[in-house]
């Protein structure tokens, strides 16, 4: 009888997963256990539809078909209410209960209101103005609300935050962003790369307030601590959130921050799995998607082998002889901002990393650049403004390439040492890096035949998006020979 693996949750990393073990033919049956009415789609790209360049249906990442004809279960607006472990089901809230040989939590992360009074009625409502923005649903409302409003104030300035600024900025609407921090960008950034941005906004028409914080939301406007009123049509919350955890603590997991796991992504429960925004190696949680997707193919290859022995038994040990688990020990983090005429690009933790520093700073430009060096080796690096150099330095992070002395000054102002110019896209090798969000190389994108054999065999570009331009150009300077040769 074919074993049974039902995966909560249906966002970008729960369909790797299910990729990735179609990938192995495991031969398992799968359900996917989505609380949203939509087919998976990407969330990075919600900002996107909300600056109106991408439309909803573009955003899919596999649409109802494409399980239907693989004979996965996928069932939208599935909210599930309970986790029964000992008799290995779950329990639905429409009373529907699955049984399970193995179980998948990809419950994602969840938005938290920030302390601020008025938010919510007496009667439990948000205010009308007040808007989140995780998910489809909540994007497509701010984009219906966006369309008659004139002002907007977005709460956060991380990413997400930066994120949606721009994109109603770009739709014409005054905005206005609060950061609580002293400078934007604080969990990715120093205070000089984000005066950068803070000026590239200013300079773009959106005013900036930070180290202040939202206090009150009245009739009159949001109200922040140094007493100042800004008025508003609309106040987006971008500032705070957290793993998805209830699932699991109400079945008796071991939570802390997030579903802790181990290296194989077993939770305490070893017929448990947690992947995604929601689980925890060690003392980190994840928000980004290359980590997610990393874990999604790590388990992927671990359940492959557990359920190749009778009956998908648990267990720690490969059933079949001289195979050897892999293990997940903790991602290096790539982080993209994907906004209109903003560039930042952070690999790595610049700003907590250990090493000797090499760091260039035009304001004038609007360029910072950052990069940390130990023994020789690039371990972080930061660079706003300019990003002509990602795919190079991306590539040494990623290798640990030993850099000669003068090397990190040559590569900030522009080429390597003997090297010529920063090769494009085109000239690289076909072992390096193009796409960090799944890993893959220009080798792999050399060997498609279009941009959708792109997406649909390695996932490159169906992330941030960042990598496209790379693929593009990869894609345009094949020879046309093997470009006929490998067309779908």
């Amino acid at each position: 009888m074919s074993a049974r693996v039902v995966v909560v949750g249906s966002g970008m990393a729960a369909t790797r997963l299910v990729e990735e073990l179609l990938a192995r033919d495991t031969g398992a049956r799968i359900t996917v256990l989505g609380d949203e009415p939509h087919a998976p789609y990407n969330r990075i790209l919600l900002s996107a539809l909300l600056e109106g360049t991408h439309r909803a249906d573009a955003l899919t990442l596999r649409g109802l078909e494409w399980y239907a004809d693989r004979g996965v279960d996928l069932r939208t607006g599935a909210r599930v209410l309970e986790v029964d472990r000992d008799a290995r089901e779950v329990g639905l809230v429409d009373g529907t209960r699955l049984g399970y040989d193995r179980l998948v939590l990809a419950t994602g992360s969840i938005p938290t209101l920030p302390p601020v009074r008025g938010l919510v009625g007496m009667d439990g409502r948000l205010d009308e103005r007040v808007h989140a923005f995780r998910s489809l649903d909540d994007a497509l409302r701010l984009s219906r609300a966006a369309a008659s409003a004139r002002r907007a104030v977005v709460v956060g300035g991380g990413l997400l935050g930066l994120q949606v600024a721009r994109a109603l900025g770009v739709r014409g609407l005054d905005v206005e962003v609060v950061e609580g921090g002293d400078h934007l960008l604080r969990s990715q950034v120093g205070a000089p790369a984000g005066a950068i941005l803070a000026r590239d906004l200013r300079r773009l028409g959106t005013a900036v307030y930070t180290g202040t914080r939202a206090v009150r939301l009245t009739p009159a406007g949001l109200v922040l601590d140094h007493g100042y009123t800004l008025g508003t049509d609309l106040v987006v919350l971008t500032a705070g959130g957290r793993p998805s955890v209830a699932l699991a603590r109400s079945a008796g997991l071991a939570v802390r921050r997030g579903v802790v796991v181990d290296a194989r992504l077993r939770t305490s429960d070893p017929r448990v799995h947690a992947i995604g925004d929601c689980a925890q190696r060690g003392d980190r949680t994840t928000g980004f998607v290359a980590p997610a997707w990393e874990q999604a193919g790590v388990l992927a290859e671990v359940l492959a082998h557990e359920l190749a022995g009778a009956g998908g038994a648990a267990g720690g040990a490969d059933p079949r002889p001289g195979r050897t688990l892999p293990a997940y020990e903790g991602s290096r983090t790539v982080a993209r901002l994907r906004a209109t005429d903003l560039d930042v690009a952070v690999l790595g933790e610049p700003e907590t990393a250990e090493g000797e520093v090499v760091e260039l700073t035009n304001p004038v430009a609007g360029s910072h650049r950052r990069l940390v060096v130990r023994d020789g080796v690039l371990v972080a690096a930061t660079l706003v403004g300019d990003l002509s150099r990602i795919g190079l330095l991306t590539q040494y992070y990623d290798r640990g390439t030993v850099l000669s002395p003068g090397e990190p000054g040559a590569l900030l102002r522009g080429e390597r040492p003997g090297a010529g110019a920063t090769p494009s896209a085109a000239s690289l090798p076909d072992d390096a890096e193009v796409c960090a969000c799944a890993g893959v190389s220009a080798g792999r994108v050399r060997a498609c035949g279009s941009l959708e054999q792109v997406r649909d065999t390695t996932r490159a570009t169906a992330g941030c998006g960042g990598c496209a331009p790379a693929v593009r150009q990869l894609l345009a300077t094949r020879p046309s020979t093997t470009l006929e040769g490998t067309r779908a």
